[in-house]
């Protein structure tokens, strides 16, 4: 099983640096721990989102969600927002986003 190459985006960055340290801690573990093998595969905590402006993949960890987009051929997955759920409502960077 062949690793893939995890890169995040300057906005994902961002997003993450909007939530303290411990929290931080929790997603970059999760995002290793799922994305590094078979990123482009359903599983409990992964889905492939149907036509949206924020990514093709969702990757969610309790209440956090990562956004994300594979390149199977490049091996790469590159991260392109954090966020976390509250209800129904999506939030990054503190702010409600509709998808």
């Amino acid at each position: 099983m062949a690793r893939y190459q995890i890169e995040l985006t300057e906005e994902a960055s961002e997003d993450l640096h909007y939530y303290a340290a411990f929290e931080r801690k929790i997603i970059v573990s999760e995002i290793k721990t799922q994305l590094t093998y078979q990123p482009s595969v359903e599983t409990k905590n992964r889905k492939k989102l149907r036509s949206n402006p924020i990514a093709t993949w969702e990757l969610r960890s309790g209440k956090y969600r990562v956004f994300y987009e594979v390149d199977d051929d490049a091996r790469m997955v590159s991260v392109v927002a954090v966020g976390h759920k509250e209800h129904n409502k999506l939030f990054v960077k503190g702010e409600e986003v509709q998808i």
